[in-house]
């Protein structure tokens, strides 16, 4: 089986020619990544429980979805693409809300493994139920929902279930993001 291969970019995110997912984690180098955040107004965030195998933050609460940009693909396409393996839910263009674009790098201190990515950041709008979603076998536990006013007032046993900068962009950044920007649209 071929490995995995992405590409690896400069501080601008011009590609710079690629390298296995493997390495790129070992060493830390600059890829490209997308999340997909779905907020249910009426119950909150849903998060996906990460696998307890993952080579990087198993066992955690990350993003609702959640990938590599593979070689060729756009942000956009990956994000609609990822939406449809992990969660079983058809998108489009369309239906995402850029939040941000952001550099960021992290350590997950129990595999060791170093993410230092290029992360495009997005909100898609879920009506549904948590228990709707599809969860993709292999690399997912499942889904949790969280109130929003909740996750601004964790304790530090709740906030260890949840990747450390996956927990700070949702705190700092999207909370901020639904509450004064999403009224209007």
């Amino acid at each position: 089986m071929e490995k995995e291969k992405l590409n690896i970019v400069d501080e601008n995110d011009n590609i710079l020619g690629t390298e296995d997912r493997k390495i790129i984690h070992e060493k830390g180098l600059l890829h490209r990544e997308v999340h997909v955040h779905f907020v249910n107004f009426e119950n909150g965030i849903i998060f996906q429980h990460r696998a307890k195998d993952k080579d990087t933050f198993p066992d955690l609460l990350d993003a609702t979805v959640g990938g590599h940009v593979e070689i060729g693909d756009s942000y956009e396409g990956t994000a609609i693409k990822e939406t449809f393996e992990e969660t079983g839910v058809k998108i489009s263009e369309k239906d995402l809300i850029i939040i941000d674009k952001i550099h960021k790098s992290s350590k997950d201190e129990v595999t060791g493994m170093i993410n230092h990515a290029f992360q495009k950041e997005f909100i898609y709008i879920y009506n549904g139920s948590v228990d709707d979603l599809k969860v993709e076998e292999g690399k997912a536990l499942g889904f949790e929902i969280w109130p929003i006013k909740k996750l601004m007032n964790l304790n530090d046993d709740e906030k260890s279930k949840f990747i450390p900068c996956v927990y700070g962009f949702v705190t700092t950044v999207l909370i901020n993001f639904i509450e004064n920007k999403l009224k209007y649209i």
